[in-house]
C-alpha cells in the first residue's frame, strides 16, 4: 500500500497535463500512486494519461464514460485509491520539488493526523510567483497535531481541496465526497476541517497554483456560478445534522457572505444582467442561514440585505474615488518633482562640502559599505551618508546617516558632497560638479562579460542603454580593481578617463580581520547548528532563463550527505527544505562567506572573493555551454577552477561524499586561483583607497604576501572532521532522479 494516492482529474488541459504528471512522478519521495482521471475530455488528455501509464506502473488511468465534472471525477479517483493519504492536484497545477517528501516527514513528525494543510504559491504566465498571503496561518509553532478550535484562523486560508493531505481512512469513515457543480471544494473542505480530530500544518509551498490567462473554471463567465448557493446549503446542512458543530455557524456565515460578495464583484464571473438576480438569491440564503449577532463588514451587510443598486453605487463611487485620487496624484507628483528639481539646481550653486561623502550599493552592502567604514576610521573628519531606498532599510550599514531617494536631503547630498562612492550608476539626473570625486567600486571580479562586451550578447544585455552607461563612466574619477585581470577587462569594457586603483577589494578586508568568535556569532545568528558543516550555495543569475530556480536539488544532496551538512542557500528565488537556510535576502555576503565552511557555486563572482578566505570551493558547471553562449566568459573556468569541478549533481554529491571537496588537489587548485585573483586582498584594501583618494597619499601600505596572510579559519576546521560520513542507504551515488 503506497503512502500517497495523488488524484489528478483532467478535462481540456492537454497543454498542461504533462507538466502536472511529471511534477508528481519526479518527486524525490516515490512511494505513491498517481490516479489520473480522464473526465471524458474531448482533447488528448486521455491519450496522454495512457502514455504515462504505459511508462510508469505507478500511474493508474481512469476513463469516465461521460463528463461528470471536477468533483465527481475526484470521487472516481478516490474509489481507486489505496494510499494512506489522499492528495488532490488540479491538472494545470504542479507539485513543487520534494513536496511529497516534506509532507511525509511532517506527517511522521505529527503522528499521522487526519488532515495536513500545506502552502501554495500562485504562478503567472510571465514567471512571477506570489505566495499565499495568509502563510502565517501555517506556522508550525505550538503543539501539533491540534483541533480546529485551537487554530480557527485556518478557515481563512483558501478553501480548496488541493492544499491538504487527507488520511484516507478518515475520509472513508465519514463518507466525505465531492458534490457536483462549481465550487465543489466548499462543501468538502469546511466539513473535513470541522470534523477532523487531528490537524497539522506544513509551512512550505508544495503546490504551484497556475493562474491561466484564459480557460480556468472560476475565470469563466457563466450562470454556473449560481451553484455556490447550493454548495453552502450543503455546508449548513452538514453542520445542522451535528449539534456539536453549531458553534462554527457564525464563522461559516461570515465566510459565506464574503464569498457571495467576491463572486458578485468579480467582473469575470456573472453574465451581464444576472447580478440583480444573484444578489436577490444571496439575500434569501443569508436569511435562511443567518446567525443573529454575527458582525459583518459594510460590503457583507449590503450583500445580506440584497441592496443591489446600493452595492453597485458604492462600487462606482469607490472606482470614481480611485480615479480622482489617481488624477490628483499626477499633478501633485509633477509639482513635487518640479520643486525638487528647483531645489537641486539651487544646491548646485552652493559651495561643495569637503567633509561630506555619500555611499550607495545596488543590493546588499559590499564594497561601498566597507569603504564607508574605512572613511570613518581613517578620515574621521568626514561625515558619511548612505542612500537607502524605501523598504531596504535592513540592508543599510549601521554607521552612516540614511538618505531616502527623491527627498530634498537626498538631492542636497548629491549636489554638495565632495565624495560619491557606489558600485553602480548614480542618479541619471546627477550633474557632477568640479571638485566632486566619484569612486566606482564595481561588482567584484568578473567571469561573465560586462559593459560594452555585452553588445555581442543580447540575451544578457537585454535593454541596456550603452550610451547612458558610457555617460556614467565619464563621471568616474576612480575605479577599484582587485587584480590585473580585472583591470585589463574593465578598462576595455568601460572605456573612460578615470584612474584605476588596483589595490584589492574592500569588501574582503573582513576576511583577514574576523576572529573565530565572529564566525561563531554569525553562524548562531543564521541558525547553523553547532558542529554542522555549512555549505554556502550561491549560483549566478541566468540571463537566458525566464525563471531562476536552482539547478541543483538541494534536499536530495543533503539527504545523500547525511545529517551533519546544512546549506545556506543564496539563490535568486526563495528556497525551502529541511536543513536548508534561505539567506537570499541577507544584505551582507561577506558575513555569509565567514559563516560557511565551503562554497558551492557555478559562475558567480563570489568565488573570487571566497578564494581569499582559503576555504574549499566546488564549482558546478552543468550548463556551462548555455551560460557561455548567453553571457560570454573571459576565461574557461573548467580549465582554471578554484577547486573541484562537478559537471552534474551526482558528481557534486560524489565530491563531498569522498572528501575531494577539501582534499589536497582541491587545495592546490585553490592556491593557484588565489594567487592570480587575490594578490591585494590582505585586509587593507579599503585603507589604501582612503589614503589615496581622500588623504592624497602616494605611498600606500605595502601588500602582505599570500604566504603571510591568516584569514579566519572555517568553523569545521576547528572541529574533528577527518572524513565526511558516506551517504546512508543502499543507493549508489549516481542514483537517478
Amino acid at each position: 500500500m503506497p503512502r500517497f494516492s495523488v488524484i489528478v482529474p483532467a478535462y481540456k488541459v492537454q497543454a498542461y497535463l504533462s507538466e502536472c504528471l511529471d511534477s508528481v512522478l519526479s518527486q524525490s519521495y516515490s512511494d505513491l500512486e498517481l490516479i489520473a482521471v480522464d473526465d471524458c475530455s474531448p482533447d488528448a488528455c486521455g491519450a496522454i494519461i495512457d502514455e504515462y501509464a504505459a511508462r510508469d506502473a505507478r500511474v493508474k488511468p481512469v476513463h469516465l464514460p461521460g463528463n461528470r465534472g471536477l468533483g465527481r471525477a475526484r470521487n472516481a479517483g478516490m474509489a481507486e485509491a489505496t494510499g494512506d493519504y489522499l492528495v488532490f492536484l488540479d491538472s494545470d497545477d504542479t507539485l513543487t520539488p520534494d513536496a511529497l517528501r516534506s509532507v511525509a516527514d511532517r506527517l511522521k513528525e505529527t503522528g499521522d493526523p487526519d488532515v495536513l494543510v500545506f502552502d501554495y504559491a500562485r504562478t503567472f504566465w510571465d514567471g512571477r510567483e506570489v505566495r499565499n498571503q495568509l502563510a502565517a496561518q501555517l506556522a508550525e509553532r505550538g503543539p501539533a497535531p491540534f483541533r480546529l478550535e485551537d487554530r480557527p484562523g485556518l478557515l481563512r486560508v483558501l478553501m480548496v481541496a488541493w492544499n491538504k493531505a487527507y488520511r484516507r481512512e478518515f475520509v472513508r469513515a465519514h463518507g466525505f465526497e465531492f458534490p457536483p457543480g462549481y465550487y465543489e471544494d466548499t462543501p468538502w473542505t469546511f466539513p473535513v476541517l470541522l470534523t477532523a480530530g487531528s490537524i497539522a500544518t506544513l509551512d512550505r509551498v508544495c503546490v504551484h497554483y497556475r493562474q491561466r490567462r484564459q480557460g480556468s473554471i472560476l475565470g469563466t463567465t457563466s450562470r454556473r456560478h449560481f451553484d455556490l448557493f447550493e454548495q453552502y446549503d450543503r455546508v449548513f446542512a452538514y453542520v445542522g445534522q451535528r449539534p456539536e458543530l453549531a458553534r462554527w455557524r457564525p464563522e461559516l456565515y461570515r465566510r459565506m457572505v464574503d464569498h457571495y460578495a467576491v463572486v458578485f464583484t468579480r467582473p469575470d464571473r456573472l453574465p451581464r444582467g444576472s447580478h440583480g438576480e444573484f444578489l436577490r438569491r444571496a439575500r434569501a440564503h443569508c436569511r435562511r442561514h443567518r446567525v443573529p449577532g454575527t458582525r459583518l463588514g459594510l460590503r457583507q451587510t449590503l450583500v445580506r440585505l440584497g441592496l443591489h443598486r446600493t452595492l453597485r453605487v458604492l462600487r462606482l463611487v469607490s472606482a470614481a474615488r480611485r480615479r480622482t485620487l489617481k488624477s490628483a496624484v499626477r499633478p501633485a507628483r509633477a509639482l513635487r518633482a518640479g520643486a525638487l528639481g528647483l531645489h537641486y539646481r539651487i544646491q548646485l550653486r552652493l559651495p561643495l562640502r569637503s567633509d561630506r561623502a555619500v555611499f550607495a550599493a545596488r543590493e546588499g552592502r559590499g564594497d561601498p559599505a566597507a569603504l564607508e567604514e574605512a572613511f570613518r576610521a581613517h578620515a574621521p573628519h568626514l561625515s558619511t551618508a548612505w542612500i537607502t531606498p524605501s523598504g531596504q532599510e535592513q540592508s543599510a550599514p549601521p554607521g552612516p546617516r540614511r538618505l531616502t531617494p527623491g527627498t530634498a536631503a537626498y538631492w542636497s547630498a548629491l549636489a554638495r558632497s565632495r565624495y560619491l562612492v557606489g558600485d553602480a550608476g548614480f542618479e541619471g539626473r546627477l550633474r557632477k560638479r568640479p571638485g566632486q570625486v566619484v569612486v566606482q567600486t564595481g561588482q567584484g571580479t568578473p567571469l561573465g562579460h560586462e559593459g560594452l562586451d555585452l553588445q555581442e550578447h543580447p540575451a544578457a544585455a537585454r535593454d541596456t542603454d550603452f550610451a547612458r552607461q558610457l555617460r556614467d563612466v565619464d563621471r568616474w574619477d576612480y575605479l577599484l580593481s582587485g587584480n590585473r585581470y580585472t583591470t585589463l577587462i574593465r578598462e576595455r569594457a568601460h572605456p573612460g578617463r578615470y584612474t584605476t586603483l588596483e589595490c584589492g577589494l574592500p569588501r574582503n578586508d573582513v576576511f583577514q580581520r574576523a576572529t573565530p568568535a565572529d564566525v561563531a556569532r554569525l553562524r548562531a545568528s543564521l541558525g547553523v547548528p553547532e558542529g554542522a558543516v555549512a555549505v554556502l550555495y550561491a549560483p549566478a543569475y541566468r540571463d537566458h532563463r525566464r525563471t531562476q530556480r536552482p539547478l541543483l536539488d538541494l534536499e536530495r544532496i543533503l539527504r545523500r550527505l547525511g545529517p551533519r551538512f546544512v546549506i545556506l542557500a543564496r539563490a535568486h528565488t526563495p528556497v525551502q527544505g529541511t536543513r536548508i537556510i534561505d539567506v537570499s535576502g541577507h544584505p551582507d555576503l561577506a558575513a555569509l562567506c565567514l559563516a560557511s565552511d565551503a562554497l558551492v557555486t557555478d559562475y558567480a563572482p563570489v568565488m573570487f572573493d571566497y578564494a581569499g578566505l582559503d576555504r574549499p570551493i566546488v564549482v558546478h558547471t552543468e550548463d556551462w555551454a548555455a551560460y557561455e553562449a548567453a553571457r560570454g566568459v573571459y576565461f574557461d573556468l573548467r580549465a582554471f577552477p578554484p577547486g573541484a569541478v562537478a559537471r552534474s549533481e551526482d558528481e557534486l554529491i560524489d565530491i563531498f561524499a569522498t572528501g575531494h571537496w577539501r582534499g589536497s588537489r582541491s587545495a592546490q587548485l585553490r592556491a593557484a586561483f588565489r594567487e592570480r585573483f587575490c594578490p591585494w586582498d590582505d585586509g587593507r584594501a579599503a585603507e589604501r583607497v582612503v589614503r589615496r583618494v581622500v588623504l592624497g597619499e602616494t605611498e600606500l601600505p605595502p601588500v602582505v604576501p599570500l604566504a603571510n596572510r591568516n584569514p579566519v579559519p572555517a568553523a569545521c576546521a576547528r572541529s574533528p572532521l577527518a572524513t565526511v560520513p558516506q551517504p546512508s542507504g543502499p543507493l549508489p551515488v549516481t542514483e537517478s532522479h
